[in-house]
This record gives structure tokens, C-alpha cells and sequence, in this order.
């Protein structure tokens, strides 16, 4: 599995940057140790199958490639489809598998919720810290006025 190759790949598709650090690789580590796994096991079967079928049809198995005599078909019993039965019963096997193995991956492997952002605070600049005292000054001032004058200054802040 190159992981750059997987990177950029994913970059180019959706945009999104990942690190190679990123656990999405753990995941995708895992689905290959579990295709690895179901295709050894579909080899297996499908390997069974060809000896069950040698064997009961009484063929020996066709010569290597590199032999100069051209190679005797093997009778199979055929199905509906045109297709050796063995052959279907590995294709139907390949495909329950593949779905096990996608839901059991749905079921168990969900994404973790992206968490809120962090906003850190930049600090004032002096003119920021001047201008926020000097309103509190005439807070404390404002509140010393008589009521008529402070509600003319209030009246005055509501305005745009």
C-alpha cells in the first residue's frame, strides 16, 4: 500500500489534505488484511472445487502452457447460464463475502464526530486597550449625569 499514492489520490477526489500519520490508514490497512483474507479463502474454494470437478468428471487436468500438444477440453457440468456450476457457487461465495465483509466494516468502523474548532483569543493591540478604558471612564461618567442627560446619551447610542 504506498501511502502517498493513497494521499494524493484522495486529495484529488475530494480536496481534502490527509497525513500519512492519519488513522483513515489504519482502516484502509484493515479492509486489505480482510480482503487478503477473503481472497485466500475464495482461492481455496474455488481451488477444492476444480479438484471436486477433475474428480468427478474423470478428466485429468489440461497439460502446462508449455507444452507443443494442444490441451483436451474438460467436460463440466454446465448450468443454466453456460457457466460450471463450481464456478458459480465461488462467484456467489465472492460476493456474500464481499457484502459481510462491507456491512460488518458499516457496523462496526464508524467515523469519529469532528470536534469544534478552538478559537483562541489574539491579544489587544494598545489602541484596543486605550479605546476599552476610556469607555469605561465614560461608563462611570455617564452614570454620574443627571437622568434627562443620560437618556439623551443613550437616545444618541441607539442611533446607527
Amino acid at each position: 500500500m504506498d501511502q502517498l499514492k493513497l494521499r494524493s489520490l484522495v486529495f484529488e477526489k475530494t480536496g481534502v489534505k490527509i497525513d500519512v500519520d492519519d488513522p483513515v490508514f489504519a482502516l484502509v490497512a484493515l479492509n486489505e488484511a480482510v480482503l487478503e483474507e477473503a481472497v485466500e479463502r475464495h482461492v481455496a474454494q474455488i481451488d477444492a472445487a476444480t479438484r471436486e470437478l477433475i474428480a468427478t468428471t474423470g478428466a485429468t487436468p489440461p497439460a502446462p502452457a508449455r507444452s507443443e500438444a494442444p490441451a483436451q477440453p474438460v467436460a463440466s457440468p454446465r448450468t443454466a447460464g453456460g457457466l460450471p456450476q463450481p464456478v458459480m457457487l465461488a462467484a456467489g461465495t465472492a460476493v456474500g463475502a464481499a457484502v459481510l465483509t462491507l456491512l460488518g466494516q458499516a457496523l462496526f468502523f464508524k467515523p469519529q464526530p469532528i470536534p469544534a474548532p478552538i478559537v483562541q483569543a489574539r491579544e489587544l493591540t494598545a489602541a484596543q486597550t486605550a479605546a476599552l478604558r476610556d469607555a469605561e471612564k465614560l461608563n462611570r461618567i455617564v452614570e454620574k449625569l443627571d437622568a434627562k442627560t443620560r437618556a439623551l446619551i443613550k437616545s444618541e447610542m441607539q442611533k446607527p
